[in-house]
């Protein structure tokens, strides 16, 4: 896309309306992050973004995938439509941030930068519809309980496209370490596919004295867990990227006891289907085999988590020619390198072509940290992003 006096114009013309409105918007970003709310128990959340939405002439539904809120704008006779996902929920951590809207739901936080995320999308909703600026149909996406229980395929099961069907859709995640308010796009695999297995090695207990008298699965599982870090050194190809990480190991109780059991967790992330499949085939057959060999057994729970979250080529370079026009061009970073963590998101790529895009959130802590905090030099970003592209895509 070309950057013309028009393109400028239109970009200083929503920063400046944003601009006016940001104090606001910041103010409503702290009182999220104050009364933060874990997965599908965001009622207070998405009751207040629901009123709001409401009160800026928006249609609302609500209670889709149980807390999940959709807002739609519709004005003109154009027949586009675009849609817009924010996400809602909190992380059962307690925060240890001193901000003076410190959470004040004990030991509950945002603590991935979602009361960001929903701040964003609120500070756009408003500039669009008080501009009015485009022709067509804006939807735009509450989502609740991304941590974990998938609110997005929750919705998705309960009818999302299906009653508010979008040509296009964009989701954004703020990350740190990246300088705040730039943008970075990724075609393709942006954040990994995560599955977790859950391992449980059945021995034969006895005296630590008497080994010869037992089944030590404390041996078994520790020859696993070493047989398990083959998989990617020599199955995947190295320009390919696997990840299979033990975060739990735990079994016996006492020094001279063998115990009868030790249990294992493990995570697994890909970027390629294939290679997904691949790494659940060797994982379960180098468990089977390794405990085997020792005379012990294994039961185990494969359980697939998220899809890999893919953005589709033609979606992602539509919205990094749109973010051009709108900022300076080394605040826009084209062919970002993919992260490994996971998003639900990739459940609403999969039903609708769309592009993930990682905001800049400065040198902070990091996600998922007790002293983190969504840094708010980068709603403006964030919300002009999303104005922008709505307006571009509905002219």
């Amino acid at each position: 896309m070309m950057v013309t006096k028009d393109n400028a114009t239109q970009c200083d013309h929503i920063q400046t309306h944003i601009a006016k409105t940001l104090p606001e918007m910041v103010a409503l970003r702290h009182q999220f992050h104050e009364w933060p709310e874990i997965a599908f128990q965001e009622h207070q959340t998405s009751g207040k973004i629901a009123e709001l939405l409401e009160g800026w002439g928006y249609s609302v539904t609500r209670g889709i995938g149980k807390t999940g809120v959709v807002a739609t704008l519709k004005l003109g006779n154009g027949k586009k439509t675009i849609g817009i996902r924010a996400d809602m929920d909190a992380l059962p951590i307690t925060e240890q941030t001193n901000a003076p809207y410190t959470s004040r739901n004990l030991g509950v936080m945002h603590a991935c930068g979602h009361d960001g995320h929903m701040a964003i999308l609120l500070t756009a909703a408003r500039y669009l519809a008080e501009t009015r600026n485009f022709n067509g149909q804006v939807n735009l996406i509450f989502q609740p309980a991304e941590e974990g229980p998938a609110g997005a395929k929750a919705m998705i099961e309960d009818g999302l496209f299906d009653r508010f069907p979008c040509d296009l859709i964009y989701g954004l995640h703020n990350l740190p370490g990246y300088g705040a308010g730039t943008v970075h796009f990724t075609k393709g695999p942006v954040m990994a596919s995560v599955d977790t297995v859950y391992v449980t090695i059945k021995g034969k207990g006895g005296h630590g004295a008497h080994p010869e008298s037992a089944i030590d699965p404390v041996i078994a599982a520790c020859s696993t867990v070493m047989a398990l870090q083959t998989i990617v050194s020599r199955n995947i190809s190295p320009l390919d990227t696997a990840i299979v990480s033990v975060g739990l190991i735990q079994g016996g109780t006492a020094s001279n006891v063998i115990p009868n059991e030790v249990k294992l967790e493990i995570t697994v992330r890909a970027y390629e289907p294939e290679t997904r499949q691949l790494l659940e085939e060797r994982i379960v057959n180098i468990i089977k085999a390794q405990t085997s060999s020792y005379g012990a057994k294994a039961d185990i729970i494969y359980e697939h988590g998220y899809p890999v979250t893919v953005n589709e080529e033609s979606a992602t370079f539509y919205a990094r020619d749109i973010a051009l026009t709108l900022f300076k061009p080394e605040d826009v970073y084209d062919n970002a390198p993919p992260l490994t963590p996971s998003e639900d998101f990739s459940f609403m790529l999969e039903k609708c072509r769309g592009c993930y895009v990682i905001l800049g959130n400065g040198d902070t802590a990091g996600l998922h940290s007790p002293h983190y905090d969504f840094n708010d030099d980068s709603l403006l970003a964030g919300a002009t992003l999303w104005a922008g592209i709505t307006e571009a895509y509905l002219k």
